[in-house]
């Protein structure tokens, strides 16, 4: 695919640049709280705004169903770039309106606008290939070049990541070139141990994932919510735990694949469960106990892997040359839960080899736990597109650019 430094190459100036940004980011009340997708962009702004372009910054936020809704509106993420950029972003208040035109049409050289959430219109999400291409032929209209630099949603079929890149000459941002470069790490050429730690609530969600990691892997952990379907596979009592029951059978046969194949399946030794779900509001203190994998109470869920556990993860962890991991290891927006997720991170941040944090809540456990950023080998800014990724499957938006 080409890059965006064939295009500054080219010459930027004066010109409508597209950017197909991922700015979808957490909110409490307005209020940002967690900008690292937005800072994630950056780069390929300033690249272009210093070279004198247009820059046309769009995104989607949430889960608006393709109707106006202030609740998820981009306003605070123009504001927080603006912020970050060192001036001010004009705000389209819609996608290819009279807002949208009149921002457009408005900016000088080397200055930034931000359209309103792209999925405020129903063509951005739609199943029917001739509404989005109408969209994105919308568009299409307010710039003259595409640059992709959304990475969280080149996993979607969507008007602005795949339509709107085969109307414009198009190139990939920094963020997704960097984003790739880091994939094909994780799945050619990779450098051994190659250890993946997987948790989050749903099994379901990683199957695909694991199924592909079986024959690439040399070590897989598994914590979080799934881990507890991987347990009721070895024939344990995991009380009310996360579970996913349909599932089970398919876990029984990818840990005996795992066992023929000769990959370390590694499942929690001990867990801290309780009989409630704690209050993630107030962050009241906990109740709760530490019991063995093989012992949890018919009554009590499991809430986060025990302290043996993360000194097991540990261990597995220090002498890998490369680990990949996404989602934490139990509720780690709790202060009481979150000491699983906070070893592995240390253990990636201690790890020699090259570690890659796989974007979602993972991405957010390390700022939230306030781990430093640049101890890691990359953090990622889409889960869902890593995993996909890393099942095999074309993205879309990656295979737009490369047309």
């Amino acid at each position: 695919m080409k890059t965006i430094d064939e295009l500054l190459a080219d010459g930027v100036s004066g010109k409508r640049v597209f950017v197909r940004a991922d700015l979808n980011v957490p909110l409490a009340d307005g209020t940002i709280t967690d900008d690292g997708r937005i800072r994630a962009v950056l780069p390929t702004v300033k690249a272009l705004a210093d070279a004198g372009a247009k820059v046309v910054v769009a995104s989607h936020l949430g889960r608006p169903k393709g109707t106006p809704d202030p609740a998820f509106s981009l306003a605070p993420a123009a504001t927080r770039l603006g912020e970050l950029l060192g001036g001010d972003v004009a705000f389209a208040t819609d996608t290819v309106g009279d807002s949208a035109e009149a921002t457009v049409a408005g900016l000088t050289d080397g200055q930034v606008a931000v359209i309103e959430n792209l999925r405020f219109n129903a063509g951005e999400t739609s199943k029917d290939d001739a509404e989005r291409a109408a969209f994105a032929g919308q568009l299409a209209a307010l710039a003259d070049v595409y640059v992709g630099d959304g990475f969280g949603a080149v996993h979607r079929k969507h008007a602005s990541v795949f339509d709107l890149p085969k109307q414009l000459p198009h190139y990939a941002g920094y963020l997704i070139a960097t984003e790739v470069g880091v994939l094909k790490k994780l799945t050619e050429d990779v450098k051994r141990p190659y250890v993946v730690a997987l948790g989050g609530a749903k099994v379901s969600d990683k199957l695909a994932v694991i199924d592909q990691l079986l024959g690439k892997a040399d070590r897989l952990l598994i914590g979080g919510g799934m881990a507890y379907t991987f347990l009721k596979a070895k024939g344990y009592e995991v009380g009310i735990s996360l579970l996913q029951e349909d599932q089970v059978p398919v876990v029984k046969e990818y840990m005996e694949r795992a066992e023929k194949s000769g990959v370390e399946l590694v499942l929690p030794v001990d867990v801290l469960v309780s009989t409630e779900f704690p209050d993630l509001k107030t962050k009241a203190p906990a109740t709760f106990t530490t019991v063995g994998a093989d012992a949890i109470p018919a009554d009590q869920e499991g809430l986060d892997i025990g302290p043996k556990t993360r000194e097991l993860y540990a261990s597995k962890l220090a002498d890998a040359a490369t680990v990949f991991w996404n989602g934490p290891m139990g509720v780690f927006e709790h202060p009481d839960y979150a000491e699983g997720t906070r070893a592995v991170a240390q253990a990636l941040v201690e790890s020699k080899g090259f570690t890659v944090v796989g974007g979602g809540d993972s991405a957010a456990a390390v700022r939230t736990l306030g781990f430093d950023e640049n101890a890691f080998g990359h953090i990622s800014t889409g889960g869902g597109a890593s995993l996909e990724y890393l099942e095999g499957k074309t993205l879309p938006g990656l295979a737009a650019l490369e047309d």
